[in-house]
């Protein structure tokens, strides 16, 4: 074993230093070994479905679209089939530090272990949920291309159907073609696979050799400009209006609080998400003008940019920041402009809609699933 083991990892990683993506894995190979930790706190391996009919390893994640798209179809089919003897087993293989923060806009949830289980537990999934990001070994023997990307092994485990879920994509409607039912059918009644290899169509794997365009993008991101600009009662009642055409989230914090100023990281990483769709954010400092410097440098440290992409929308309303400081010695004002139900609490953040509707609102420290979700609430 020990003779075997070698060559393999040094395949798999010739595959990962050489920035390749590993080759599908053809139909009639023979299911590759794994061992990988699930959201059940298990370790699983091929040994622990020796008994089912047919495998089914659905390479997935928490943060595509696609695969969000799929997770309740996931459960539907898992339902339908368990007790005709077919298991059916989702694999996360993407590396959470391969993912740049723009990629993570459609989902509350990144690719780490951590984020799995409420991802699970959010879409009713009771299937097993493994995790292959660290070393991405299984992914490369299966040559998992994308998210989601299924692998179906007969009885004797060699691969009869790999390719896309079915015809639905990013539609969480009815699907008119299902190709995973169909290989299923096919194998339970001793029938080919009529159509064994489809395209998988989804968000590429994350692998381990695309973390230096993270690292490039976060760099990029560190040496933006950071503004600060002052902010009237006219100006605030404008940002309430927000004729932006975006989703809006807007931040009210202060020097003096340390939940507010514990929450900006999450909140500029929450904005660098959701940079490619209609969304912005925007700070509110109520500290008193003379802090002004204070506040700046804060913001500064915090890297509260402003995403160019967000940019034509600011300049629709004659706006150059999405950061400012309250100039009125009245805070009344400021609430009374944006959201009147403020009741001064600091840190207070709130979803505005493109029609100047208040959507969500939290006078607490951020729990930034919820914000996440809400946000992709406001975008529907």
């Amino acid at each position: 074993m020990k003779f075997l083991l070698l060559p393999l990892t040094v395949i798999f990683s010739s595959f990962l230093l050489a920035n390749e993506v590993p080759k599908v894995l053809t139909i009639g190979s023979q299911l590759p070994s794994f061992e990988l930790p699930g959201i059940d706190g298990e370790s699983h391996s091929e040994a622990d479905y020796k008994d089912a009919k047919v495998l089914c390893i659905i390479f997935t994640c928490n943060h595509c679209p696609d695969s969000v798209a799929a997770a309740a179809r996931t459960e539907e089919i898992y339902q339908d089939y368990k007790d005709k003897g077919i298991a059916i087993v989702a694999v996360n293989a993407n590396n959470p530090k391969s993912l740049r923060p723009d990629e993570l806009g459609y989902s509350p949830y990144g690719d780490s272990f951590e984020e799995m289980k409420p991802f699970a537990e959010s879409h009713g999934w009771t299937f097993p949920y493994l995790y292959d990001g660290d070393n991405q070994k299984f992914a490369t023997a299966c040559g998992a291309q994308s998210t989601p990307h299924v692998f179906v092994f007969d009885a004797d485990r060699k691969l009869r159907y790999t390719g896309r879920m079915d015809d639905a994509g990013r539609s969480t409607g009815p699907v008119e073609k299902s190709f995973i039912r169909s290989a299923f059918d096919a194998l339970l009644s001793g029938n080919e696979v009529a159509e064994p290899v489809t395209r998988s169509f989804g968000c590429s794997t994350k692998w381990l050799f695309k973390d230096g365009s993270v690292a490039t993008d976060q760099k990029a991101w560190e040496a933006k400009p950071v503004t600060l600009e002052e902010l009237d009662e006219n100006l605030a009642k404008k940002l309430r209006k927000n004729e932006s055409g975006n989703v809006r989230v807007i931040n009210f914090w202060s020097t003096t609080c340390p939940p507010c100023i514990a929450d900006l990281p999450n909140l500029v990483d929450t904005y660098r998400r959701f940079q490619n769709r209609a969304v912005d954010f925007i700070t509110i400092s109520i500290d008193p003008i003379e802090n002004e410097a204070k506040v700046k440098k804060i913001l500064e440290t915090r890297h509260a940019a402003l995403s160019d992409r967000t940019k034509p929308s600011m300049e629709k309303e004659g706006r150059s920041s999405n950061n400012y400081i309250w100039t009125d010695e009245n805070p009344d004002k400021l609430a009374e402009a944006i959201h009147p139900e403020w009741t001064g609490a600091k840190p207070h953040t709130v979803i505005i809609s493109p029609k100047g509707e208040i959507l969500w609102s939290y006078g607490e420290a951020i729990d930034i699933v919820e914000l996440r979700a809400e946000i992709l609430k406001g975008l529907e």
